[in-house]
C-alpha cells in the first residue's frame, strides 16, 4: 500500500473513531461534567488532537451531519463546564485569585498570550484601548487573562446572548476593583449589535459564536459592516482533526466580510483554536453592504503577504494525551471535593 493508501485509511479509521465517540456522548443523559462525561471529551480531545491529513471540508454528507452534531455537543458540554466553574469559583471572597481550579486555565494562558503575540507582531502600535469579546460565556477567561497580562490599560466588553452567563460573569469580579471597572458584560445577540462595533479597537469572536459555516460568514460580514476602519478582528477556528470539536473558518469568508487577513496560525499542543489576525479594510463598509459584491482585496493585500503559521509535527501525542489525562484528574478531583 502506497503513502496515499495509508494516508486514506488513517483518516477513515479516525473518523470512524470519533463517529463512534459521537454518539456515545449523543446518548449521555446529561451533559454537566461527571466521570462518565469527562471520560468521554477526554478521548475525543485526544484523538483530535494529533497531526491529521483529514479536511472535515471533504467528509461525505453522513460525516459531516455527524460532525455538525457533535460540535453542537461540544458546545453545550463546554457550557455546562464553564457554569459549573464559575458557580465554584464564585464561592470564594475573591474568585480571580482561584481561576487556576478550572482544569483547562493553562489553555487559556497559552492561547491568550498567542494572541496577543499575534496582534503585537501584525498591528503594530500603541496597544488598544477597548476590547469587544464575543461569546464571552459564565467563565470568560479569555478577557480575565488578557485585561491582567497583556492589556493591563484596556477596558473589555463581554458580549453573550444567555444573560444568566453574564450574571455568572460579573459574579466573578465583584471582589476585584480593577477587573470590575474594566469589565462589562453586555447581553445581546452580536447580530444586533451595530453602532457599538466601532469603538472597539479589537474585536475577538469566540470559535462557538455561529456555528455553521453560513453563520459564521454572515457574522462577519456583520463585523465587516460596523467595525471601525483599521480595527482589528481575532478570529478562533480550528485546523485538521481538530475541526471536529470547533467550526474551521475559511479566511476567504474573512476577506469578503471586508477585511485583510493578516496571518491565520494552527497551533500544535494544548491550544485547540487556531487563530485568525485581520484588520478592517478602510473601504469595507460599503464593499461588505452587499454580500454578492466580491471584495476587491488588492492594495494592502497585495503588499503584504498573509503569513500561515503550519504545525509542528514533532509534538507527539503522548505529551497531549498525558496532558489531558492531568487536566481530567484535576477536573474529578475538583468535583470530589
Amino acid at each position: 500500500m502506497g503513502m496515499q493508501g495509508c494516508k486514506v485509511m488513517e483518516e477513515e479509521v479516525l473518523v470512524k473513531k470519533i463517529t463512534g465517540l459521537a454518539a456515545a456522548i449523543g446518548e449521555l443523559p446529561s451533559l454537566s461534567p461527571s466521570p462518565e462525561v469527562n471520560a468521554l471529551f477526554t478521548e475525543l480531545v485526544v484523538s483530535c488532537i494529533p497531526p491529521s491529513t483529514v479536511d472535515v471540508d471533504l467528509l461525505g454528507p453522513e460525516a459531516q451531519d455527524m460532525r455538525a452534531r457533535l460540535i453542537r455537543l461540544c458546545a453545550d458540554a463546554e457550557g455546562h463546564l464553564e457554569a459549573h466553574y464559575s458557580d465554584l469559583l464564585a464561592t470564594h471572597d475573591n474568585p480571580l485569585d482561584h481561576l487556576t481550579v478550572f482544569p483547562y486555565f493553562n489553555n487559556y494562558i497559552k492561547l491568550s498570550q498567542l494572541e496577543h503575540g499575534l496582534l503585537a507582531k501584525h498591528i503594530p502600535g500603541p496597544p488598544p484601548s477597548r476590547v469587544a469579546f464575543l461569546g464571552s460565556g459564565p467563565l470568560p477567561l479569555s478577557s480575565l487573562v488578557l485585561a491582567a497580562r497583556h492589556l493591563p490599560d484596556a477596558s473589555f466588553d463581554n458580549y453573550d446572548i444567555s444573560g444568566s452567563a453574564n450574571e455568572r460573569a460579573r459574579r466573578l469580579v465583584r471582589a476585584d476593583a480593577d477587573a470590575g471597572a474594566r469589565m462589562a458584560f453586555v447581553t445581546a445577540d452580536v447580530a444586533d449589535v451595530t453602532e457599538e462595533l466601532a469603538r472597539y479597537d479589537v474585536v475577538f469572536l469566540a470559535a462557538l459564536v455561529g456555528m455553521a459555516a453560513e453563520e459564521k460568514a454572515a457574522l462577519v460580514a456583520h463585523l465587516g459592516r460596523h467595525m471601525a476602519p483599521g480595527a482589528a478582528l481575532v478570529v478562533r477556528s480550528a485546523h485538521g482533526a481538530r475541526g471536529f470539536l470547533y467550526p474551521v473558518v475559511d479566511p476567504e469568508e474573512i476577506r469578503r466580510g471586508g477585511f485583510e487577513v493578516l496571518t491565520v496560525h494552527h497551533p500544535q499542543d494544548e491550544v485547540i483554536n487556531s487563530v485568525i489576525i485581520a484588520r478592517k479594510e478602510p473601504a469595507a463598509s460599503a464593499l461588505a453592504a452587499d454580500a454578492d459584491t466580491p471584495v476587491n482585496n488588492g492594495g494592502l493585500n497585495a503588499q503584504c503577504a498573509v503569513a500561515v503559521s503550519r504545525p509542528c509535527l514533532g509534538c507527539t501525542c503522548e505529551m497531549e494525551a498525558r496532558a489531558h489525562q492531568k487536566m481530567t484528574e484535576m477536573a474529578m478531583e475538583e468535583m470530589e471535593a
